[in-house]
């Protein structure tokens, strides 16, 4: 098998002079910026503004679930089938269509007027966004080919991934407190018009030399599995581990994605080439995400929960609070790609990245019915910052470095490993909080001297036995990572399994960009 160094353009990657996107990279950056903005602040804007929509539109708690839900299945059920479109149809094309497909599903929401109208916009949006996300990291893998800008692009891409959540809660607490809960939603149009427009004016539709076929059998297990997947986590959130439909989704997904591979094995232009996962710097990448997310969206719940339910801070008190880690996590991203991978390696920098969040997550277990922010929560969040920029940056960049042909399914993989790990970590901490909540009043039902004192106690104890799990994920995560990402430098790793044929374009007569076998 072919080796190369990361140093030297890779196998599969044009020369800067035959990059038709080198000129205008960095303007390229702050549309793909955009574009993932887009999905991230989505995942949380809307949760905030949901009892305000619930009660304009008269839906029951049961049915606001299905709100959050509706997305994610979508979503992750269709990202990796998403992730080979890009790769067929061309990544313009395909980031133009999601785009286009997710702002057109966001207005519909924002007008919606009943339930069914609502989750049938956040099943589109999810949709789209399956297409929209890989075909945005994809895009960037194949513009910043350079080491050293490489470095720099994806610290500010994985700055925006793993900040955005936090933007989208200040967001929405701003529009659902001073404009209408509907706003969530319509600020996607604004976003999504403009990311259209610089889309359309600085990319050029670059596809892959060898364009894959679209492998139907195993997009069809592939995208069913997750489907079941994600439904079986979302379900427990609403009934237990137990349950019937739980179980049986749950089993559903495993022999399905166990098809799945065999089905990838077997055909001759699979939809997952298995070298991708097999890599161990990529394996270790996606593992980090999914391990880091499974912490971080359970701070993002809880710690919310805490602020406003326990300390009755307002919706945009508690996004406000958010900003110190935002800012951190845009510097440390920064400093992780530019200055620590190059010298220190993945290995080095993510398990490191790992550590210091769980620190942070054990700090979070000090809270109590009346903390100070400026004690107790500002010095978590501002030390959570500075590990998830070690972990999602370097992550987002080794995972997908050195591919062009299978940069959209590599791309499509790093936000499964996202999607599922949100909803696994999302359904897994709540479990674990109402049953050490129900615990604790149990326990300590006899000597309570209120039922309500009782009950804000055995909420804040179950928020401390999830930043205690959530710590114990992130130093299981850093284990593996330290196991399967390789040691030393960045420039002196080899990527292996790869042998993508260059990518180059010539203008068809559409005036985009068609590619040449050479």
């Amino acid at each position: 098998m072919t080796k190369h160094l990361m140093t030297a353009p890779a196998e599969g990657e044009a020369p800067p002079a035959q990059n038709p996107h080198h000129d205008r990279r960095w303007l390229i950056l702050a549309v793909l910026g955009l574009a993932q903005l887009m999905v991230v602040l989505d995942a949380t804007v809307v949760n905030i503004a949901l009892p305000t929509a619930q009660r304009a539109l008269s839906f029951s708690n049961a049915d606001r679930q299905w709100i959050v839900t509706g997305y994610a299945l979508s979503f992750g059920s269709l990202l990796l089938l998403g992730g080979r479109l890009s790769d067929i149809l061309g990544r313009k094309r395909a980031l133009m269509i999601g785009l286009a497909g997710f702002a057109a599903a966001s207005a519909l929401g924002g007008f919606s007027t009943s339930f069914t109208m609502l989750l049938f916009a956040r099943v589109l949006q999810g949709s789209f966004g399956a297409l929209l996300a890989p075909a945005a990291l994809a895009m960037l893998t194949t513009t910043f080919t350079d080491p050293s800008e490489r470095g720099r692009a994806f610290g500010i891409y994985g700055a925006i991934s793993g900040g955005g959540g936090a933007l989208g809660l200040l967001l929405g607490g701003i529009l659902t407190s001073y404009a209408s809960w509907r706003w969530t939603l319509f600020v996607n149009v604004a976003i999504g018009a403009v990311a259209i427009a610089g889309a359309a004016n600085l990319l050029s539709n670059s596809r892959a030399a060898n364009r894959p076929r679209l492998d139907l059998p195993g997009a069809i297990t592939a995208s069913t599995g997750l489907f079941a997947l994600v439904y079986g986590f979302s379900h427990v959130e609403t009934t237990s581990w137990g349950n019937r439909y739980t179980i049986g989704s749950l089993v559903a997904s495993a022999v399905l994605l166990t098809i799945f591979v065999a089905i990838e094995r077997r055909v001759p232009q699979p939809l997952l080439p298995l070298r991708i996962v097999v890599d161990r710097n990529r394996a270790g990448a996606y593992i980090a995400v999914f391990t880091g997310v499974i912490a971080s969206f359970g701070m993002f719940l809880f710690l919310t929960y805490y602020m406003q339910d326990t300390l009755h801070y307002s919706p945009v008190r508690t996004g406000a609070a958010y900003l110190p880690m935002i800012v951190v996590l845009i510097g440390s991203a920064q400093l992780a790609t530019n200055v620590l991978l190059p010298r220190f390696g993945p290995k080095v920098m993510v398990a490191t990245g790992m550590v210091i969040a769980a620190v942070a997550m054990l700090l979070l277990t000090r809270i109590g019915l009346h903390s100070s922010y400026v004690t107790v929560i500002l010095p978590a969040l501002v030390i959570l910052g500075l590990g998830m920029g070690q972990i999602m940056a370097p992550s987002a960049s080794v995972a997908t470095v050195g591919l062009t042909s299978d940069a959209g399914i590599a791309s499509a993989m790093l936000n499964t490993s996202q999607q599922v790990g949100g909803s696994v970590g999302t359904s897994l901490l709540n479990t674990l909080a109402a049953s050490a909540i129900t615990d604790y009043a149990l326990a300590h039902h006899a000597t309570a001297t209120s039922i309500a004192t009782l009950q804000a106690q055995a909420t804040v104890h179950g928020y401390q036995v999830v930043f205690t799990y959530a710590a114990v994920f992130l130093v299981a995560g850093a284990v593996i990572a330290g196991l399967l990402l390789r040691r030393g430098a960045v420039a002196s790793l080899e990527i292996t399994g790869v042998r993508d044929k260059p990518e180059v374009t010539a203008p068809d007569s559409s005036g985009d960009p068609i590619p040449l076998n050479v």
